[in-house]
C-alpha cells in the first residue's frame, strides 16, 4: 500500500498530430509536473519534432504549427530524460488512455517498452465521482475555480489536471482515503462521501 503522503505524481499531457498512434499520429508537445503531497518538484515541457507535417484542423486545435517543431527534438532524444523523470511516479492525466497509448507508441518506435506504472485518470475519476456539466478538463476546471487559460497546449492542461487532481485528493482524504490504491478504485465505483462539481462553488 502506498499513502497518499507519501505518492509521487507525474501529471502528464501530450499534444498530437492525429487521434491515434495506430494510424500515424505522432507526439508533438510534451510536458510534465513532479509533485509529492501537494508540492511542486519540477516541471518538464518540449515541443517535440514529429517527423510528419501536420494537418492545418490539428494545427487549428493546439496551435502548434509545423515551423514551430521543426528545430525541436525527436522524441528519441528525450526518453533518458524522459524515464528519469516518471522513475517512481504515479501517471496522472486527463484521459489517461489518450495519452498513455501515444507515449507507449513513441516507445514502441525506440525499440522500447514503457514500464508499468500506477496510473491515475481525474477523466475516470470525474466520471465516478464528480457533477460537472461535462467532463472535459476545462470545464471541470472552470467548475472548480481553476484558470483554464490556455487549454490545448500541454504545460497549461497539465498544471489544469494536477489541481484537479489535488481536489479530489483532499476531498477523498476528507472521506477517509489515505492510500492510492483507494483512489485507484475509485476511477471504476464511486466515493460517497466525495461529490465534487458545480455543487462545491457554493
Amino acid at each position: 500500500m502506498t499513502l497518499l503522503k507519501d505518492a509521487k505524481f507525474a501529471v502528464l499531457d501530450t499534444e498530437t498530430t492525429g487521434l491515434s498512434p495506430q494510424t500515424g499520429g505522432k507526439i508533438c508537445e510534451l510536458a510534465i509536473s513532479i509533485s509529492q503531497n501537494g508540492r511542486k518538484i519540477e516541471e518538464f515541457s518540449t515541443l517535440l519534432n514529429p517527423q510528419m507535417p501536420m494537418h492545418p484542423e490539428v494545427i487549428a486545435i493546439h496551435g502548434i504549427t509545423n515551423e514551430m517543431v521543426k528545430d525541436a527534438p525527436i522524441f528519441a532524444d528525450i526518453v533518458p530524460q524522459l524515464l528519469d523523470l516518471l522513475d517512481g511516479c504515479v501517471l496522472v492525466a486527463h484521459n489517461a488512455d489518450f495519452d498513455l497509448g501515444f507515449l507507449r507508441g513513441e516507445m514502441e518506435h525506440c525499440g522500447l517498452r514503457l514500464p508499468d506504472y500506477p496510473v491515475l485518470d481525474t477523466l475516470k475519476l470525474a466520471r465516478k465521482n464528480g457533477c460537472f456539466a461535462r467532463n472535459n478538463l476545462g470545464m471541470i476546471a472552470t467548475s472548480l475555480g481553476i484558470d483554464a487559460a490556455g487549454a490545448h497546449r500541454a504545460l497549461a492542461d497539465v498544471r489544469m489536471t494536477e489541481k484537479v487532481l489535488y481536489h479530489f485528493l483532499q476531498d477523498f482524504m476528507r472521506g477517509g482515503v489515505t492510500t492510492l490504491e483507494e483512489v485507484q478504485q475509485h476511477q471504476f465505483k464511486k466515493h460517497e462521501s466525495v461529490v465534487l462539481g458545480l455543487t462545491s462553488l457554493s
